[in-house]
This record gives C-alpha cells, sequence and structure tokens, in this order.
C-alpha cells in the first residue's frame, strides 16, 4: 500500500522545510509514503528547496497557473507514480502532519474513498469573527448543494482513494475544494469528516485578495456545479416560480371579471401568458440541460476508464508535468 502526501507549494521556499518536517514517515498499514511537490510558477527557489529536503517527487509549471491546476496536475503525478492512497496538505504547514493517519485510516479500512479533515473554525485565533462566521455560512451552503455532512468545505486537507483520485475531474481555475465535494456528492461516493488540529499561522492567506472577491468567486463555483450537476431540478424550480406567478395573475384575473371589472385588466393577461411561455421555457431548457447532464456522466465514466487503463500501465518516470525524482544519492552530489 503506497502513500503519497502532495503539497500544492506558490512561492513556499521559506515554510516548506516546517511542513515536510512535520509529514509522516511511518503509518501503521501503508509500505511506502512519499511526498511530491507542486512547484506552481514558484519564483522564489520553492522546487531547489523541496530538492534539498529530500522531497522524492517534484511537479513543476513554468509559470504560476493556480490552486485547482496545481491540485490536479499533482493528482495526475500520484496517479502515474502508483499511489493507493492521496493526501493533500498545505505548504505553509497550516495542518498538522500527525493528523495525516486520521485521514487515511478510514480510506485503508474502507468506510470512506475521500476523507475531509475539519479544522473547526470557530476554535482557530488568527481567524477574524467575519471569517468565521462566512466559513459556517459557506459550508452550510455547500453541504445543502451537495447532500453531504461536510463539516468543514474550504479545508485542503484531505486524502483520496486510489478510485476516488481517478474521478476527479476539476474544471474551476480558482479553487478545488467546494467543486470535488459537490461532485463527490452527486456522484454518491462515501465522504467522511473527520476533526483536526491546526498550527499557528506562519503567513497570511494568498488564495482571495479580499473578502468580497472570495465569496463572488466562490458563490460562482457552487452556483456553476450545483446546476451542472442537478440541472433538472435548477430549471423546473425556476420555471415554477414563473407559472406559478402566471397561474396568480390568471386567479385575479377572473375573479375581476367575475365582478365586472375584466375590461379594465387585459394587461394582466398579456404578463400572464409572458410568465408562462417563459416558466415553459424554462423547463424545456431544464430537459436540454438535464440531458447534457447525462452525455457529461458518460463521459466523465468513460474518462474514468480510460484513466484506469492508462494508469495502470504507465510508466512512472513519463508524465505531462515534468515530475522530477531525486534520489538521496543525487542530492548528496548536489
Amino acid at each position: 500500500m503506497k502513500l503519497i502526501i502532495q503539497i500544492p507549494c506558490y512561492n513556499e521556499a521559506a515554510t516548506l522545510g516546517v511542513t515536510v518536517a512535520d509529514l509522516p514517515r511511518h503509518i501503521d498499514g501503508i509500505d511506502e509514503i512519499e511526498y511530491l511537490v507542486i512547484d506552481d510558477g514558484s519564483t522564489d527557489g520553492t522546487a531547489l528547496r523541496a530538492k534539498e529536503l529530500g522531497v522524492h517527487h517534484i511537479v513543476g509549471f513554468p509559470h504560476n497557473r493556480g490552486l485547482a491546476k496545481g491540485f490536479m496536475a499533482g493528482i495526475d503525478a500520484c496517479l502515474r507514480l502508483g499511489a493507493d492512497i492521496i493526501v493533500n496538505t498545505d505548504a505553509d504547514n497550516q495542518y498538522s502532519g500527525a493528523d495525516i493517519e486520521k485521514l487515511v485510516r478510514p480510506v485503508l479500512e474502507g468506510k470512506a474513498n475521500m476523507v475531509i479533515g475539519n479544522r473547526r473554525t470557530d476554535g482557530i485565533a488568527h481567524f477574524s469573527p467575519l471569517k468565521k462566521r462566512l466559513q459556517k455560512l459557506g459550508s452550510g451552503v455547500v453541504r445543502a448543494a451537495s447532500g453531504t455532512d461536510v463539516a468543514d468545505t474550504t479545508s485542503g486537507f484531505r486524502s483520496y482513494s486510489r478510485e476516488a483520485a481517478m474521478r476527479l475531474n476539476v474544471l474551476s481555475g480558482y479553487t478545488y475544494t467546494l467543486e470535488t465535494i459537490i461532485t463527490a456528492g452527486a456522484d454518491k461516493n462515501k465522504i467522511l469528516s473527520v476533526d483536526i488540529s491546526t498550527n499557528p499561522e506562519l503567513r497570511e492567506s494568498r488564495l482571495f485578495k479580499s473578502v468580497r472577491s472570495y465569496i463572488k468567486r466562490s458563490a460562482a463555483t457552487i452556483i456553476r456545479n450545483y446546476v451542472m450537476r442537478r440541472p433538472l431540478k435548477t430549471f423546473l424550480m425556476i420555471a415554477a416560480v414563473f407559472v406559478l406567478a402566471a397561474l396568480a395573475l390568471g386567479v385575479r384575473f377572473i375573479v375581476l371579471a367575475c365582478m365586472g371589472d375584466g375590461a379594465g385588466h387585459i394587461q394582466s393577461l398579456v404578463l400572464m401568458a409572458i410568465l408562462a411561455i417563459v416558466g415553459i421555457q424554462m423547463g424545456v431548457f431544464g430537459l436540454l440541460a438535464d440531458a447534457v447532464s447525462e452525455c457529461r456522466r458518460v463521459m466523465d465514466e468513460t474518462l474514468f476508464h480510460v484513466k484506469r487503463i492508462e494508469y495502470d500501465n504507465t510508466n512512472p518516470n513519463r508524465t505531462n508535468y515534468n515530475v522530477c525524482s531525486y534520489t538521496k544519492e543525487e542530492i548528496d552530489k548536489e
């Protein structure tokens, strides 16, 4: 059983040493533990620092492509390198390395194929009251959208079984945390939350420039993925609003007509007709979108089988992301 711990990095040379030193060297039930760093176009020598620290594998981008792209590049490399379980953690040492076993154990025991660490954000000292409220509100929205009970939906500290990792297809260019939960919920995957501890803050988060930007981009990600996964339900709900409004106007006109005042409210009939037409159109759009969604499910399933064939038969040294593996002997020669 092989575990690979991946660490997405963007200019993390200063904190990477602390993070790597805290990672586990042995976990019961795991035969091999390896580390993989995704250098997302860093300009501070992050890749060189990872090499000095003895990191087994390094994935390099020539320029910054964002967290979501870096995460998926790491997943791709881990699968090509034969990982049975993949753990994703942050390079700023936000998460405790000792808790990685908590993420791995449910996957080993077959209780889940995706485990997410719950930071219990209410107790994190360096989180502002506003950030804590937003985290709680956002997690509640994602739980409702995904049909899961994940406590901390924005936590990047998570583990995946090999099969779950093969099924990951992140379309967002911003972050993977929300999209993967909504997708996993729609696919009825086994997701488990476990309580974890966090370390003192070494640097401020660089994922978003402002709270407003974070809310805007997160909301767009949630809405987009919910509509993609449940299009018929979404469009039928919108259609129902228009149809009910049309019915209300129709009833109003009938009542007024019975009272002998219908001639003065012909505009209500016009508006009713417009609302009814829009409602019917929304229903038709829902049927079309549902057909497209079903096509995507077929494509995702086909892609999963293609990945399984490719990853299980690929040469571990071949990858599309410039995976560089360094042995300790090579490092000592530097």
